[in-house]
């Protein structure tokens, strides 16, 4: 897993101590997202708290938080994925799990698009991460190495990060350019 929260987003001055998962430059900070992205975010955390998949409950410290699952699909592939959506649930991640059962994962869910960055701190079990744009195309993929601090960041703004076991979009021949299709993702950017 990573931790979106543990690279911190820079200022001019050095750190502006926002731990959101951006590593944007000031100049490159964006102003509050489109009315669609708000309303898209908003029906998606609605959809899952009337399904009854949404917990407020946190994770006790140092053990594996519990999400709302949605199903997402990679070809002929099912992907169960656990969504971190509030900033709480986003920092926990995959942290602190032995093990994650082969068609799991963890799709965390950012307000804006904006380059996302994760690290390995805490998290037991080796990770790919995939960064996707608003309409499920894989924009970069990335290898994580489990208690690792380096970054590992997204190539261009996304919205999305997909965490599964490590290797499972390489032995599924699934690369950046290639569209996961699930209930988050529009058929275009907003």
């Amino acid at each position: 897993m990573t931790s979106p929260t543990s690279t911190l987003a820079l200022s001019s001055s050095g750190y502006d101590g926002r731990m959101d998962g951006c590593r944007l430059p000031a100049s490159q900070v964006r102003p509050a997202p489109h009315w669609r992205t708000c309303m898209r975010t908003a029906l998606l955390a609605f959809a899952m708290a009337v399904s009854g998949q949404w917990s407020l409950a946190q994770a006790p410290q140092g053990q594996p938080q519990q999400l709302p699952t949605i199903t997402l699909k990679a070809g002929m592939h099912n992907i169960r994925a656990q969504v971190a959506a509030t900033f709480e649930q986003r920092q926990t991640g995959l942290m602190f799990r032995r093990e994650l059962p082969a068609h799991e994962g963890m799709l965390f869910v950012f307000e804006e698009p904006s380059q996302q960055c994760f690290w390995m701190r805490n998290t037991l079990i080796p990770l790919t991460i995939a960064f996707l744009a608003d309409d499920g195309t894989i924009v970069n993929l990335a290898d994580m190495q489990p208690l690792s601090e380096q970054s590992h960041c997204s190539k261009a703004a996304v919205r999305y990060a997909l965490e599964m076991n490590l290797g499972w979009f390489a032995k599924r021949s699934i690369k950046p350019g290639y569209r996961l299709v699930g209930p988050p993702f529009s058929r275009s950017a907003s």
